[in-house]
């Protein structure tokens, strides 16, 4: 049985949802009829390939969402889950540079959502992932994968850290192939379906 809560939280959701796809509806259409109009600072190919700007609106959108979820994504099992997802995305081309290791760190402890927790406890476990898939990213991703799906049992924190995921993995304004992997296989350790987000 689900809580009003959660029942509104859904409402919600799939309201944004609906708003995400006609967004990126509206900007493909304007996409086709402008021409190369919007093509000029998104690089080209790669640019209109990913959908130039709707993904910083996707990413914007699941910061919105998110803030929105942020007096339920208390529990540990969320906080252990997005620190694993995150670790993944910084480790998704199969190495971490320390100043990469920096900027998501400084990204996690900024997330608003996120500092419902101590940051001692979020740099903690994101370092022991990190660590663990610099030293072997097999057994690190299997670990991580292990976490992750700890958050399953509540489809609202399971979205949520899909969501913290793609926040962090679209900072830089795009999803490389490899972080859109490891989220896809997030998505499947956390029963939630990778199309919800454009995977």
């Amino acid at each position: 049985m689900l809580t009003n809560t959660e029942v509104a939280a859904m409402a919600v959701w799939d309201r944004l949802k609906d708003q995400a796809k006609a967004l990126q509806q509206g900007q493909a259409g304007r996409g086709a009829t402008t021409g190369g109009h919007g093509g000029t600072h998104s690089g080209g190919t790669s640019g209109s390939r990913s959908g130039g700007g709707s993904k910083a609106q996707l990413v914007g959108l699941l910061k919105t969402q998110l803030g929105s979820l942020k007096n339920e994504l208390k529990s540990g099992a969320y906080r252990d889950a997005s620190m694993a997802v995150c670790a993944l995305v910084a480790a998704a081309d199969g190495h971490v540079d320390p100043a990469e290791r920096q900027q998501v760190e400084s990204m996690i402890l900024s997330n608003d959502v996120l500092q419902n927790f101590p940051p001692e406890q979020l740099r903690q476990r994101f370092n022991k992932h990190v660590d663990q898939l610099t030293a072997n990213f097999q057994h690190g991703k299997a670990e991580a994968m292990q976490e992750i799906a700890k958050a399953a049992k509540k489809p609202t924190e399971a979205r949520a850290v899909i969501q913290t995921g793609m926040v962090i993995a679209g900072a830089d304004g795009h999803f490389s192939q490899a972080e859109a992997t490891v989220l896809r296989e997030a998505c499947a350790a956390l029963g939630v379906s990778p199309a919800e987000f454009q995977l």
